[in-house]
């Protein structure tokens, strides 16, 4: 049986998917094998808070998505409805993971602002209108979105058939958001580099500038990808940005505690007070 060269890209982008997401799972994987005696240090020595828990549903939410995409990766289904209930399922779950990483930073620059109430209001008041439309967004791609399987044998797996750009409306939204966070990390730090030269302020610094410099590119990216690519190649980077933000996130949270942790043990550092809002507060 003869095959259109439509019908052999799609496949070829379903196989490129699934290579992909065996990767972004592996990687995944080796990360949490890596860190997992500094995670469970941290998890059992430090104490409750609002923060911890964020850093906890912005450590392992991902892992949903990504047993999601496996699943339909490796499921042979033609059933289109399947596709659509888990592809809407791991699209939601993924924007939750970016909130949620997100959130950890807005901690963070308000922190790095000293508690500035108005900017955290500010600050706040723009990500719940980028909630906002996101949902909007996803509500309205789940309706309009076709999903599509290999019309050859042997090839599992479906993707997003249908051409749209609310997608990449998303991404632009997102990239803006980050954008902003960043000029205010980097306005705050040139007006107090002088003033407020410790360690730990530094590394708060850095790794804002570094998680909003990687999320903005990413973003800006998957907003071209889903726009000018097709099949399956739409979305293809769309799950490595989820991972990539949530290991900085984490990761970076970590960090800072390791470091408040030495800071109490032999006060050679300076401690940034920034109660339960904060990754280098002791309660956190």
């Amino acid at each position: 049986m003869e095959y259109s060269s439509d019908d052999i890209a799609s496949a070829r982008s379903l196989q490129f998917a699934t290579y992909i997401d065996v990767s972004i799972s592996t990687i995944w994987l080796y990360y949490y094998a890596c860190s997992f005696h500094e995670e469970w240090t941290f998890l059992l020595r430090s104490h409750w808070s609002r923060v911890k828990c964020l850093y906890i549903v912005t450590r392992y939410l991902p892992s949903i998505l990504f047993t999601a995409n496996l699943y339909l990766d490796f499921t042979s289904n033609d059933n289109t409805n399947t596709c659509r209930v888990l592809g809407n399922m791991g699209s939601g779950v993924g924007v939750a993971s970016v909130i949620f990483s997100e959130c950890l930073f807005i901690l963070r620059t308000y922190v790095v602002w000293t508690k500035n109430r108005m900017l955290l209001a500010a600050t706040l008041s723009t990500f719940f209108t980028f909630i906002v439309a996101s949902l909007i967004i996803d509500f309205t791609a789940s309706v309009l979105t076709e999903y599509a399987t290999s019309a050859i044998p042997g090839i599992t797996g479906c993707y997003n058939s249908s051409t749209s750009f609310q997608l990449s409306i998303q991404y632009i939204l997102l990239s803006v958001f980050q954008l902003g966070l960043m000029m205010l990390t980097l306005v705050r730090a040139t007006q107090s580099w002088r003033m407020n030269s410790s360690r730990l302020y530094v590394v708060l610094v850095k790794h804002n500038v570094f998680y909003y410099t990687c999320g903005f590119l990413f973003s800006l990216v998957n907003a071209f990808t889903s726009l000018l690519l097709q099949y399956a190649y739409r979305t293809l980077l769309y799950d490595f940005q989820v991972m990539i933000l949530a290991i900085l996130a984490t990761r970076m949270h970590l960090h800072l505690w390791q470091m408040n942790q030495h800071a109490y043990r032999s006060d050679a550092l300076v401690r940034i007070p920034i109660s339960e809002m904060s990754a280098v507060n002791s309660t956190v």
